[in-house]
């Protein structure tokens, strides 16, 4: 195969895993979207909030932006080194959006905010690993993930604050 053809071969497959990534955040992010949308014009509006609680329309693009910089990140860290390096930290890299769903479907689709509460504290830890492991492999994406960081940070103070105001 000759040297351009490779190029183009490797452009090609460049572009594609680029999309795959993305729509593959953004589909985790839908599906946690759906689930979200069953129970936060009902049951959601009956807890009492914190007074740092967001209006609910900041959610939707501060998690879309978040999960089409996971997707950037975890591309970056698939396109720069080959698979056997890197296949560590892209686990972690999914378990962490499997993570990020099961909130979603603890929170809003079981209306468990204990659990929730437990399970979001899981998701940081997972984040944090997933961050620093990504930073390894190359810095840009390890810090894409730390406005993801920052706001899982909050909303594990909002998830807690949600249950101490609304346990019964």
């Amino acid at each position: 195969m000759s040297e351009p053809t490779k190029v183009h071969l490797r452009k090609s497959s460049d572009l594609l895993g680029f999309f795959a990534f993305i729509i593959l955040c953004l589909a985790v992010s839908g599906i946690g979207g759906a689930i979200t949308a069953t129970s936060v014009d009902t049951w959601y509006q009956t807890l009492e909030k914190p007074l740092f609680n967001p209006p609910d329309w900041v959610f939707a693009p501060v998690w879309t932006a978040l999960f089409i910089m996971m997707g950037v990140a975890a591309w970056r860290v698939w396109r720069l080194r080959p698979i056997e390096e890197t296949r560590k930290a892209l686990a972690v890299f999914v378990v962490q959006l499997c993570l990020n769903l099961a909130w979603s479907f603890l929170f809003f689709g079981l209306q468990r905010i204990d659990l929730a509460l437990v399970e979001i504290v899981i998701l940081l830890v997972a984040i944090i690993v997933n961050a620093i492991m990504f930073r390894r492999i190359d810095r840009l994406a390890g810090l894409m993930f730390v406005p993801y960081t920052a706001w899982v940070t909050y909303a594990t103070i909002l998830n807690a604050s949600l249950w101490l105001l609304n346990e019964t």
